[in-house]
């Protein structure tokens, strides 16, 4: 039984609203110097959802389910550093209200909060409708691993990711690893508890050889030389451990995005490869 200071934590009401699609009148530029024209972030993904492949689409940085922001900068902050990964999410306006989701991602530079809702709600919803979010988890710590940093995520989930210890580390679930050179938009932000970073899709070797072809809408993932602990950096031997939020991209040094969950620089943190490890498979 891992401790924790989840008695410490507070539980914080934070509020979104749907977000409407965006579109560049130029379209955007490939990495081939290829100008396309694709749906990509905010609105209500009908038919895109977790434990779906994150580059089933014809899409560009597709979230799965519903995109929510805060129209207020000041708010939008807080609604995306404060929600955390399983967070109960509630219409609370609108033909849907009082119907109930949790949080499956952040999303920064577009600073949505991604929600899972079940389909019959999807069909109720429109852009605008507010949400409420119970925010928990920001804050938690493993009392007996100090040196593992854990983020973005809500308590009740780190019970369900079948962690185990072994000779004095945790050992985590993950669907997939990730080779840390394959880092790309996000590296070198100040902060990971908001937003995520992306995964590069574009060395067809290492695609395939980590199986990352096969990346999943709310997979855990390692990441390895990844270090998320204040900031994120590539330093050898660190590990994280995030979730995938967001579909592949066709942008230079863009893909699949990641919300960080765990970090730890001393190899207190490890992986164990099951294809299972997917947010679909553990919350739903």
């Amino acid at each position: 039984m891992l401790r924790t200071n989840e008695q410490r934590l507070v539980k914080l009401s934070v509020q979104g609203e749907i977000s409407s699609p965006g579109y560049s009148d130029l379209g955007k530029v490939d990495a081939q110097g290829k100008i396309f024209v694709l749906p990509g972030t905010g609105g209500i993904s009908y038919n895109v959802k977790i434990g779906d492949l994150a580059n089933a689409f014809e899409a560009d940085h597709i979230e799965p389910g519903v995109s929510t922001r805060n129209p207020d900068t000041r708010s939008s902050n807080a609604y995306n550093y404060l929600s955390c990964i399983g967070n109960e999410a509630t219409v609370i306006t609108g033909d849907a209200k009082g119907a109930k989701g949790f949080v499956t991602g952040t999303h920064g530079g577009i600073e949505h909060v991604i929600l899972y809702f079940p389909e019959d709600a999807l069909e109720k919803m429109n852009i605008g409708d507010k949400v409420n979010v119970k925010s928990f988890g920001q804050g938690l710590q493993l009392l007996d691993y100090p040196d593992i940093s854990v983020m973005n995520l809500d308590p009740a989930v780190l019970k369900k990711l079948h962690i185990r210890e072994e000779d004095g580390k945790l050992i985590i679930p993950v669907a997939k690893a990730v080779p840390g050179c394959l880092m790309g938009s996000g590296l070198g932000a100040s902060t990971t508890k908001r937003g995520d970073y992306d995964i590069t899709m574009f060395d067809e070797e290492l695609v395939r050889e980590y199986r990352l072809d096969e990346l999943r809408l709310g997979d855990l993932v390692a990441l390895l030389d990844c270090d998320n602990t204040n900031g994120r950096n590539f330093i050898t031997g660190a590990l994280s451990i995030g979730v995938i939020v967001h579909g592949s991209c066709k942008i230079s040094g863009h893909g699949p995005g990641v919300t960080t969950l765990f970090s730890c620089l001393t190899g207190k943190l490890g992986y164990t490869l099951e294809d299972s490890a997917n947010l679909a498979d553990l919350l739903l």
